[in-house]
Parts: structure tokens; sequence; C-alpha cells
């Protein structure tokens, strides 16, 4: 089927037809860029069979014709024109076959130095499906295959981008700061397109979400409040579905497996061999060229058009949108050369612009060889210039310490380990630190939904080096069984998020009890965190758990806190001279959970599974 697919559907498209334009990529664009050189893919019936002119003197500096004639890839300098909008004609001869009207907007002055996410916030993560209802008419869509569901686990089921517009209130006085939304691109697949990952056109909305308007709007109105917009980019694979997939530029617009059934072969996802420099050729080739699901084809990032689309896609939403932030899916199943020249194009452009890439690995040495200016990196004669990288070492190691017993390197000195690492990283504040995300277990399901659990993995995400990541609904104490379940399981509906809902979390006067606790102790800890310098940038002193209570201090010049964590199930005595060294001259502490004020000075106790936060005074 993909043989027929993509070789012989339209690579030769009959001469019969007229060379209308169908599609122009991007569709616009601004004046001002760092970078003035701009390619406009143009797309229509054997359109390179004929002329294409620009009108008002503009100036074509390069036109590319692939194997596929229904593309041209036409270059301009946007500091040569002049006009802020001329037409793209196509003509036969003398005669007009068809024209589009490009238009050059004016770039905002201060587009360049927008503000991104940084250690100073917490992102808020949500799986826009299943978050909330806004705009009923939109849950199903007359050009859109899949229709809505919502009995059906894995279906759609009409969360939208006006449901969350609708809920920013509840989102920003939980203390979440930036919102990261799992892909809203369209995604035209027959089945599971709710998860987005299998996009099919990069510059438009699902309309089951919304509008580009909409998306743009719920991004101002994040921006109003002093809150960011991340977008989860996707450039390792895209929808069979996708239009382009359907009709190919190239051959080698995506990977193609000789050996394989129909072209197709699955990744072995072993993206260790990035920087092995002992991998086999064929083993790192599987892992970089291969599929990940036969839904989703291996995008090609070393074909120079196929960076060229996905960098300027990538910079068109952060203007147009007025983004916050990336999150970049699956980096390092990318082609990495390729992608080190996309991350530096975005951030040569955008100085200030962090893009977080999801490197799920499991070493902090194999994760921090994939931020910029990394010593490992280096070391493999790389730089990724990727600003910020996920922690997935500290991920896998927090459930696993706080279900075991204490020993060498089990317990709590399972964190104090994965934190002796952090001199691998060159920036080990721009690490993006959680405890659960949209593909793993959810931790109020690992943990049986005990609160005790949950305040110990909030607490240390919020005050350990790095951006603390949260996963909507664990505010509330959601559950979902992977193993059990599936995907589908750890993406359950927000309870409220639709009208015919029972029970309404959004609202905090109508949460139940045991949702109340989850909330309000999340609700405290994050609000608190916004103020607290000394916990965005601040260094730290850890000191090695004794009776798996584990002791750490944030500080700098102006203030200090220490952060106890007791995972046994007893009460513990803290010795204050201890840490003598970090007490320094200290005489009182607040925690500022409990709300209580105590000297320390004196040894103080902790109960079983239990954290506390402290303002040294």
């Amino acid at each position: 089927m993909y043989q027929k697919f993509i070789y012989t559907v339209s690579l030769f498209a009959s001469s019969l037809f007229f060379s209308q334009i169908q599609k122009v990529e991007p569709a616009f664009w601004w004046k001002g860029m760092k970078n003035p050189e701009l390619q406009i893919l143009v797309y229509g019936k054997n359109i390179a069979n004929d002329q294409i002119e620009f009108s008002d003197g503009v100036q074509i500096k390069d036109i590319q014709k692939v194997e596929n004639p229904n593309y041209v890839f036409v270059t301009v300098n946007t500091n040569e024109i002049n006009v802020p909008k001329f037409n793209i004609s196509i003509k036969k001869g003398k005669k007009n076959i068809s024209t589009y009207t490009y238009e050059l907007k004016q770039r905002q002055s201060n587009s360049a130095a927008r503000e991104s996410f940084t250690s100073k916030d917490v992102m808020y993560l949500i799986m826009p499906d299943r978050f909330a209802n806004g705009d009923e008419k939109n849950d199903s869509s007359p050009q859109l295959t899949e229709k809505a569901n919502r009995s059906l686990p894995g279906g759609r089921h009409g969360g939208d981008l006006r449901g969350i517009i609708n809920n920013l209130d509840y989102i920003q006085n939980l203390g979440a700061t930036a919102v990261w939304l799992t892909p809203v691109n369209e995604d035209n697949e027959k089945v599971y397109s709710y998860h987005g990952y299998a996009q099919t056109d990069l510059y438009k909305i699902d309309a089951r979400y919304g509008t580009n308007e909409e998306y743009r709007e719920l991004s101002q109105k994040l921006n109003k409040r002093n809150m960011k917009l991340v977008m989860d980019y996707v450039t390792n694979h895209w929808g069979v579905s996708h239009w382009m997939i359907k009709d190919l530029p190239t051959k080698d617009w995506i990977h193609w497996f000789e050996d394989g059934e129909n072209g197709f072969k699955r990744s072995n996802y072993k993206t260790t061999t990035q920087f092995d420099t002992n991998a086999s050729d064929i083993d790192k080739k599987i892992a970089l060229d291969g599929w990940f699901d036969t839904t989703m084809p291996d995008i090609n990032q070393k074909n120079p058009l196929v960076l060229k689309y996905l960098t300027q896609n990538a910079i068109w939403w952060i203007e147009y949108a007025e983004l916050g932030g990336f999150r970049v899916d699956t980096y390092p199943y990318n082609d990495k050369e390729a992608m080190a020249k996309w991350a530096k194009a975005i951030t040569d452009e955008y100085p200030n612009f962090n893009i977080v890439g999801e490197t799920w690995l499991n070493t902090a040495g194999h994760i921090s060889a994939w931020q910029k200016n990394s010593k490992t990196g280096e070391a493999a004669n790389y730089n990724s210039y990727l600003p910020s990288v996920m922690d997935f070492m500290l991920y896998g190691d927090l459930p696993r310490a706080l279900k075991e017993k204490e020993g060498w390197d089990s317990g709590m000195n399972r964190i104090y380990n994965t934190l002796s690492s952090d001199f691998l990283y060159p920036d080990i504040n721009n690490v993006m630190v959680f405890f659960e995300n949209h593909d793993t277990e959810r931790w109020n399901e690992i943990f049986n939904d005990d609160p005790k659990a949950y305040q110990l993995g909030l607490t240390l995400i919020a005050t350990v080096r790095g951006i603390p990541q949260i996963y909507y609904g664990s505010e509330v104490g959601m559950r979902g069984d992977k193993n059990k379940g599936g995907d589908a399981d750890i993406r359950r509906d927000f309870p409220g998020g639709w009208k015919s809902d029972k029970q309404n979390a959004f609202n905090p006067s109508m949460q139940t009890s045991m949702q109340k606790e989850f909330y309000q102790f999340t609700q405290k800890l994050l609000n608190w965190r916004k103020g607290k310098e000394v916990i965005h940038t601040g260094k730290t002193k850890n000191f090695f758990p004794q009776n798996d209570v584990f002791v750490y201090f944030r500080y700098n010049e102006k203030e200090s806190v220490m952060v106890v964590l007791n995972n046994s199930d007893a009460e513990q005595a803290v010795d204050v001279k201890h840490f003598a060294e970090s007490l320094k001259t200290f005489t009182k502490g607040k925690d500022i959970l409990s709300d209580k004020e105590f000297s320390i000075r004196e040894n103080f106790k902790i109960p079983a599974k239990t954290s506390m936060v402290v303002e040294l005074k």
C-alpha cells in the first residue's frame, strides 16, 4: 500500500490540467526578520511545467524544482521587497492561469525579544481533547474523518481551545505560569487522532480544537496574565494522511526502507546510538530513520528543503501566535546535525526563546549531551544548540525512591545520586523536572491516591533546580492505569470539563475532600514558588540522606530555604548540628507548608512521609 501510495499516486500528474495554485506555504510572512531569506512553497497540478512570476518588481532569488512537478520552491530576500503585498502568478505563455496575493506583514517591534519559559515558571501540561469542551459545535468536523465519541476511550472527546480559555483562571490560581498543550495542529487520521502527534497540516489548527485565531487568542490571553503558551512541536514524523505525504515533493522527503514491508520499518527506539562511538551503522539507521508507527512516516531532516520547511514553520508559529516556547517531541530520533541547525536558526531569530527537547534517555550523561554547549556532546564533536532538556533520570528514580527502603543506593539515596550528576549539564537551571506526563503512568495510580506521596513528589520537583512540569488533573488526584487501560486511561477527561459531568473539579467549592487535599497543597506550594528567586536560580547544597530523610538547601546572597523530605514510615528527628554549614547564623525557620515557625537552633521533628519547605530567618 505504501509503495503505491508514495511512488505512483501523484509524482506524474497529467498535463491536461491547468496549473492552478492550490497551496502556498507559508501563507504570509513578516518584514524585519534577522534572516531575510524566505522560501515559499507553491503547490498545484503540474505547476513546475509553467512560468512563475512575482509582481511589483519583487526579485526571485532562486527557483527550485523537484521530481514532483506539483511543487516549486521559490526563494526571495524580504529586505529587498518594498511593498506590503505582491502577486505570485502562474503563466502559460502570456496567459495568466492562477494568482495568489502574498502579504508581508509588519513585525512587532519587540517580537525578537519576546519572553520564554524559564526556571521561574511552572508548566501545566494539557491534553486538549481531554481537558474541557468549551464549544460543542466543533466536536466533529465535516472535513475531518474521525468524529466525536466520548464513550470510546481512544476516541475524540470534544475538549478544545475554548475550553482551555474558559479555565485560565483555574490554571493561574493553581500557580502555573506556562501552559504546554500536546499538538493541536490538524491530525486527520481515521482513529486515535486526539493525541495530535500524526499531524496532517503544520499550518492549521485542527478544526475540532478551534481555529488558528483561537490559538493565537489563547496565547495572547495567557501573555496578558504574564503566562506563556508552549507549543508541542513534532519534527520527527508526520501523519500518513498529511497532504504532502500523499503527494511527496521528493522521494527522500521521508525515510524509505527498500527491505521493509512496502518501505516501512519500525524504529528500534535505541537512540543511545546517537552518541555511541561504537554503534553499528544498521542499528543507528533503524533508530533514526525507522518509523514510529505505520501511521507516522519518518521525516528526513537531512533534506535541505525539509529542514527549511520545518524551520520556517516553527518561526511562523512563534511570530503568528506570540508563543512562549517549544517542547519538541522525540528529539533524539531526529538527525542531530540537522536539528542543531533548526534550533540555532530559531534562537538566532529569538535569542530568549526556550526549546525543551523530549530526551527520553536514562542517564545524565546521555541526556545532558543534548543540551546546548554540553561537554559530553562536545566530546562527540557536537553542539545541539538546544537550550533545554527533560530530566528523565530524575523522573525514573523518583517513584522508585519513594517506594524503596533506604539502602546504599536505594530509597532517598537514589535522588541524591541522581542530583550528584548535575555537573554534566551546562545549564542545570534550564532542565525540565517532572514525575509524570501524557506518556507515563499516572503518579496517583502508582501511589494509590496517597496524598503524602504526592506531596513528597511535588515538593521535590517544585524546589529542586530546573523547570517543574505538572500534568493536568494530578492536582485533584486523577489516576490512570497505562498497563491495563493503555494511553487512553492516563488521558482521562478532567471532571467538570463537560456540561454533562456530575462533578466539577474546576470549582474549588465543588471539589471532593480528597480533591481539595491535593489541590490546596498544590496551590499553596506553586503560588509560593512564583516569587522565590532563590528557588528559580539559587545554588543548591545537598546533604546525604539519613534515616530516609533527604535535606537540601536552595540559597543565594539574599535568602536560604531548607527542604526536608521524610520518606520514612516513622517520625524522624532532624539534627541541626549536621547542617551547620548551611544554617550558619539563622535562628528561626518557617515551614511554608504548615505555616509553623520554630527555632532551628534546636533539633526538630518531621512526621512520617512528610515534606517541609523552611524559609530561614
